[in-house]
Parts: C-alpha cells; sequence; structure tokens
C-alpha cells in the first residue's frame, strides 16, 4: 500500500467506526445502558490498577468506556479480525496507549499470550458466536487466568427459553429496528426485507446465541459465581466473580 493510499485508509478509519456505531444502534439501542451496567457491578475502585481482557473488542465501545471508568487501568484488547483492531485504535485515540491489541480466536487464549493473569474479564456483543462447548471451554480459560478476585462480565445477546415466545421476541426486535431505521436504510425498509437481512447477517456471522439459564450454568460449571444485572427481550448482563473455592 503507498503512502497515499495507507494515509487515506487512516483518515477513513473514524467514518468507519461511525457507521459501525450508527448500524449497533439500530440493531442494539440498549448497548450503552448494558456497557454500563457491566462496568457499574465491578467492585473496584475507580483508581485502582486494573489489568482488563476484552474479549472481540470490536471497535472499543467497551475497551473505552473501561479505561475511562478506571483511569489507571489497562486493557488487552483481543479480537479475530484485524480491521476491527484497527477501528479499535481509532476509536480510543489517546487511551490507545494503555492497550494491547491482539489479533486471535479468543477460544485460543492460551496461544495469544492471554494466560499472564487480568482483575476483569469483559465481553460485548461477541460470545453469542460461540456454541455451548465453546463458550464453556472459554470461560474455563477465563477461570484460569482471573487473579484472585478477580471478575468476568458479558453483555450480549440471548434466546428465550421456548420457540414461542423466541418468535415474539424476535417480532418486536424487527419492528423496533424498522422503527428506527425510519425509512432512511433500504436494508430496514419494512418487516421482510428487515427480517431477510438479519437471517443473512447471522448466518455469515456464525450466531449461535444461547438461553440465559444455559450460559449461566456454564459459567457457574467452569467456575464463576454468576447472576444476572439486566435483561431486556433477547440482551443480557450477567457475570461475577471467581467462586471462593476457584480464587
Amino acid at each position: 500500500m503507498g503512502e497515499t493510499t495507507r494515509g487515506i485508509a487512516a483518515y477513513d478509519l473514524p467514518a468507519r467506526v461511525a457507521a459501525y456505531d450508527a448500524d449497533m444502534d439500530l440493531m442494539h439501542p440498549n448497548r450503552t445502558r448494558m456497557v454500563e451496567a457491566a462496568l457499574g457491578v465491578l467492585p473496584f475502585p475507580r483508581d485502582a490498577r486494573l489489568r482488563a481482557v476484552d474479549l472481540g473488542t470490536g471497535t472499543g465501545f467497551l475497551a473505552q468506556r473501561f479505561l475511562e471508568r478506571f483511569a489507571q487501568s489497562t486493557a488487552l484488547a483481543l479480537d479475530g479480525a484485524s480491521s476491527m483492531l484497527e477501528l479499535a485504535r481509532a476509536r480510543l485515540g489517546a487511551l490507545a496507549a494503555r492497550v494491547d491489541f491482539v489479533a486471535g480466536d479468543f477460544r485460543r487464549l492460551d496461544a495469544l499470550g492471554v494466560g499472564l493473569g487480568a482483575d476483569v474479564a469483559l465481553s460485548s456483543f461477541a460470545l453469542h458466536h460461540l456454541g455451548a462447548a465453546d463458550k464453556l471451554g472459554l470461560l474455563r480459560a477465563v477461570v484460569a487466568f482471573l487473579r484472585p478476585g478477580g471478575w468476568f462480565m458479558n453483555a450480549d445477546l440471548v434466546v428465550a427459553e421456548w420457540p414461542e415466545l423466541e418468535q415474539r421476541l424476535q417480532s418486536l426486535r424487527v419492528d423496533g429496528i424498522v422503527a428506527r431505521a425510519g425509512g432512511r436504510d433500504p436494508r430496514f425498509a419494512d418487516a421482510r426485507t428487515t427480517r431477510a437481512w438479519l437471517d443473512e447477517m447471522e448466518r455469515e456471522e456464525g450466531d449461535q446465541p444461547l438461553a440465559l439459564a444455559l450460559d449461566l450454568a456454564l459459567a457457574r460449571e467452569a467456575g464463576l459465581a454468576v447472576d444476572v444485572f439486566w435483561k431486556d427481550h433477547r440482551e443480557a448482563v450477567w457475570g461475577g466473580p471467581l467462586r471462593k473455592d476457584r480464587a
């Protein structure tokens, strides 16, 4: 890539972050509230010198808010896509000096240098790409690298406990996206086009969210003392510290 092209690409990063955020606001209007709920539960003083691992950092939305809340802390931002890490670096700006950016599969934490220890493991809208077996494996790896007193917090998608309720919640989801789009985005012109776009996106991304009860059961099996701190339809914030027998 020539210097001019590289410069144009770098200049375009903030615009790409804005476009990504606009889509997230359409899909997940509670995202800010969820992140605030997750960080607000953490029982650490604002001046604590914490080390956090952000699993599937995306554009760094959660990492940014963690670093702003805990101004003496650092983070490792992990994502499978180098392009997303570029967007995260652009979003974080000066905060990026307190972040180690690592490209890799968070199902392979032991191979990514994450096992050096952390006080907090965080994730938002990322772990629903894992099935039950992979999620349990990840949670066990998290328990292994968390320091005594460490916490795990997750803000993510869940599915309903029975199909009829899931169908109803999906209908409400589609209606909300159409209303927020307000006719300005052809992808979400009506319920039919929105449903088709969502189905294709979820197939491409390999979405496989689990029922909340199963998520909690897997976390407890891995060694975490978890609870639910916020829930609305198909989105939930849950987490907790290492169990005392694992700390």
